[in-house]
């Protein structure tokens, strides 16, 4: 049985020269000081149907009455029943440059034992960043595009989970986190994938761009460039020329690998040292029977049922590779589909060939 290896590669099936191919800027790294801010609050959803959090919640009951009381409605908490509220945390991303008055979408999850938020509305609360500020103010019905629903025997349907949902689009900016793009005189280039062939490659073809030498490396994660004096004034549009500039992409080889999936993911740089590969599946069958002794007429014995088990251990015999220095990609491949192993046994011979030091790449499971 042949094994299925997705290939990450820049070769047409290895018969391509070696080549490399560039990626635009803005695909492969960000600029130093554009992120997102994680924002973080505790609200309430109310309106539910019943699947709020139980009355022994606590803090449930000490917020709902702390807001009625804020409201100038005095409650005695013994007297309140949350069956259909529900305490959440919030969570949000403020994108880079957000203004006042933009929205961004808020995700919302039970921090009680409510059964479901479906339904629910949540109620006006403020978001905060990490500096203790609200940078956004969060409200609207709550969507878990998926459902739950039960009889009284207990039996139950349920699509995704149902106590996490999401307010599109009920997150309204109230605040701006303060960076000023443009008086910069010198950004900074962020590679997503550190690699000092890459970084030293990104400099150098800005340089050629712009005729001068407004770009160096910093280390194998950074390029600093130095803003041109004809774009004081115009630092976006120096941004929006330098991002699409296309950059040879380098890496180091690596072979990634799933357990739980049986996936497999090789680079194109991917080599090994010649070595002899034999592989061999051991197939473990055990058969349960029952054998059924009937006592002689008149003897007063009792039918005893024994059970009966066989075990066949079978080893299948795989013949010996041999695999060549130096090889690509393809050729590992093929060498490995050549004895029928399946994608787990594939991983398994990747640590033993990784063990003798005759892979030529970085091993990673996940």
């Amino acid at each position: 049985m042949k094994v299925t290896v997705f290939i990450i590669s820049l070769l047409y099936l290895g018969t391509l020269p070696n080549i490399l191919h560039g990626a635009r800027i803005k695909d492969i790294s960000d600029f130093g000081g554009v992120r997102i801010n994680n924002l973080i609050g505790y609200g309430l959803i109310v309106g539910l149907d019943g699947t709020g959090d139980d009355t022994g919640t606590e803090f449930t009951v000490q917020t709902l009455v702390s807001m009625l009381d804020r409201m100038g409605i005095t409650v005695n908490k013994k007297d309140v029943e949350i069956s259909n509220v529900a305490a959440v945390i919030l969570t949000a991303n403020l994108p880079p440059f957000a203004k006042v008055g933009t929205t961004v979408d808020v995700l919302v999850s039970s921090l009680g034992d409510a059964e479901s938020l479906q339904g629910g509305t949540l109620l006006y609360t403020p978001l905060r960043g990490a500096d203790g500020n609200v940078y956004v103010m969060a409200q609207g019905a709550v969507s878990i595009g998926g459902f739950q629903a039960g009889g009284a025997s207990g039996s139950e349907v349920q699509k995704n989970h149902p106590t996490v949902g999401r307010v599109i689009g009920g997150g309204m900016v109230e605040r701006e986190v303060p960076f000023i793009f443009r008086k910069n005189r010198e950004i900074t280039i962020c590679l997503h994938n550190a690699d000092f062939t890459t970084s030293s490659k990104l400099s150098k073809i800005i340089n050629e761009e712009w005729k001068e030498k407004i770009a160096y490396s910093c280390d194998a994660g950074s390029v600093n460039i130095k803003i041109p004096e004809e774009y004081n004034d115009r630092i976006v549009d120096f941004v929006a020329e330098l991002e699409i500039l296309d950059v040879p992409m380098d890496s180091v080889a690596k072979v990634v690998l799933n357990e739980r999936t049986g996936t497999i993911v090789m680079g194109e740089n991917v080599r090994i040292d010649t070595i002899a590969l034999s592989h061999g599946n051991l197939n473990i069958v055990i058969k349960e029977d029952k054998d059924v002794n009937q006592p002689l007429p008149f003897s007063g014995g009792q039918t005893v049922v024994t059970p009966e088990s066989e075990v066949i251990a079978e080893e299948e015999k795989g013949g010996l590779v041999i695999v060549s220095s130096g090889v690509t990609i393809n050729e590992v491949v093929k060498a490995l589909n050549a004895i029928g192993v399946s994608p787990r046994d594939l991983i398994t011979i990747f640590q033993v060939i990784k063990a003798s030091g005759a892979l030529r790449a970085e091993l990673e499971i996940i």
